[in-house]
């Protein structure tokens, strides 16, 4: 195997991506750790309870509804442990800038922009040169990507990100079939076998 370590490739030799060239693959395991719990509907409401009497109204059953609730297993975390091999062949100048990073994602965003001269002040490198090596080391180990210009990038949420990802994947998702016009054919999203459909989620009570 290749040691990366050993790697030329340079910034410039990475190509530059209109879109977020790991967000097919990253809903589709936001997917996969989708889990469903359950919750009742009300903790202390006597209105969520629905009860069965007999004649003498004496109670002799209720039942109280529940509401399904789902959460990424992983949503707790910005540095994802089962994509954490990613990091093993990255270089110290890799590893420095993967800090400026993670100081500077916005919320629920899979992108950041880079500012070479807080990355310079954040890492102590006096060189542009290591800064540039450990951007290019991270796009190799698929961590970051280029972005449309040279100060925007990419993340791969599969590794790392600040937010909730099930809220992000969902949008993507919606975004994605509402931009294929109407007179075009379009994935069908709600077929259950497509791998990219999550499933609904309330956003704002789910957690």
């Amino acid at each position: 195997m290749e040691n990366k370590n050993k790697s030329k490739n340079t910034l410039l030799s990475f190509e530059k991506n209109k879109e977020n060239p790991f967000l097919k693959q990253a809903v589709e395991q936001v997917n996969n750790h989708v889990v469903k719990k359950y919750r009742t509907a009300g903790t202390t409401s006597q209105k969520a309870i629905l009860r069965a009497v007999d004649n003498d109204n004496n109670i002799v059953g209720h039942t109280q509804f529940v509401k399904q609730i789902e959460v990424d297993e992983e949503r707790f975390a910005k540095l994802y442990l089962s994509q954490f091999s990613a990091f093993f062949d990255l270089k110290s100048q890799g590893i420095k800038v993967f800090g400026y990073i993670m100081n500077n994602l916005f919320k629920d965003k899979d992108y950041f922009y880079f500012d070479r001269e807080e990355c310079l002040n954040y890492t102590g490198y006096k060189s542009e040169k290591s800064i540039y090596i450990g951007l290019a080391d991270l796009i190799e180990n698929e961590i970051i990507a280029r972005g449309k210009n040279d100060i925007m990038y990419f993340i791969n949420p599969m590794v790392f990100f600040n937010g909730d990802r099930i809220t992000f994947a969902k949008t993507y998702v919606k975004k994605k079939k509402d931009a294929v016009p109407q007179n075009q054919s379009s994935l069908n999203f709600d077929n259950p076998e497509e791998p990219y459909k999550l499933p609904d989620i309330d956003p704002i009570n789910a957690f």
